[in-house]
């Protein structure tokens, strides 16, 4: 496909984007941003969601260089006018289901669709998380970027070797989770994250909250939670999460966590295979230290 060829894609809710040439500058939420970055393109502008401030947040911006990429803001700060600023000829959202455009108010993305074309990757838990980095691969392709057959092969190596590492007898249990505050914790059921199901099926034992209210999450206290004594926690590290460690040293915190072992998480990761290789190699290296040590 060349600069003066046709494009078009058909994103994830059916809608058919269209332009006289490919486009080539981006707006893209930050884990679309991210995401693509890996696969060889490259965003103009990116925008934060309602938990994201005024500047872009460290761990959803994955390998991003944060010093030349425009950040839009993110949240209320998000009108049409700020948005558009930096003439943007593709918008990149990400949906966690419905179509809905993730990070924008309704009113603000009709207006923004109604001005330049905008491409919705659903994220959610509708299909596998390589399934989900496989429609960004076809996107990326779409505007030019190469998904590295080599990033491919590493994930693969990943993904065996922490098949590998979790296949012991007495498997160490697995709890992922956002720390809100000193006293409350929000617990990732792992069925509704694409990431987490990867690794319930290469053999991790993630530890099920209890039903009950919240979708994603089940919202628990801090001595709930650590009664379910996991051996390595999976700790929320984007900026709007409480930091593990302050949770964690709260009064009676120690004694409750005990030598868990942490390993830092982002629930809006990358889709790339790079990213998902860092991600499991980090699991199995935790896995194998947890072992080694109980």
């Amino acid at each position: 496909m060349t600069e003066q060829s046709a494009w078009r894609f058909s994103d994830d809710r059916g809608q058919v984007s269209t332009a006289a040439r490919r486009p080539v500058r981006i707006l893209a939420y930050l884990q679309a941003g991210a995401t693509l970055w890996d696969y060889g393109v490259r965003p103009e502008g990116i925008f934060g969601s309602g938990h994201d401030g005024p500047a872009p947040d460290r761990a959803k911006a994955g390998a991003l260089p944060l010093d030349s990429v425009d950040y839009v803001g993110a949240g209320g700060a998000l009108d049409i006018e700020t948005l558009l600023r930096g003439a943007p000829d593709l918008v990149v959202a990400v949906s966690y289901g419905g179509g809905q455009v993730y990070g924008l108010a309704p009113e603000t993305a009709k207006h923004l669709e109604e001005r330049v074309p905008v491409v919705v990757i659903d994220v959610g838990r509708a299909r596998g998380f390589a399934a989900i980095g496989d429609r960004f691969a076809d996107l990326a392709r779409s505007l030019g970027g190469e998904p590295a057959p080599a990033d491919d092969r590493e994930s693969a190596a990943a993904g065996e070797r922490l098949r590998a590492v979790a296949a012991v007898q007495d498997r160490p249990r697995v709890l992922a989770l956002s720390p809100a505050g000193r006293d409350e914790v929000h617990l990732a059921r792992p069925g509704m994250w694409p990431e987490l199901r990867v690794l319930a099926e290469l053999g991790v034992n993630l530890v099920e909250p209890a039903e009950g209210p919240g979708a994603s999450w089940s919202t628990v206290g801090r001595a709930h939670a650590a009664e379910l004594r996991p051996h390595l926690v999976l700790a929320d590290v984007r900026a709007h999460a409480t930091p593990f460690d302050a949770f964690a040293a709260a009064p009676g915190g120690p004694a409750l966590w005990g030598t868990a072992r942490v390993v830092p998480w982002n629930p809006e990761p990358p889709c790339s295979p790079r990213a998902h290789a860092r991600f499991l190699t980090l699991v199995a290296d935790a896995l194998e230290a947890v072992g080694g040590g109980r």
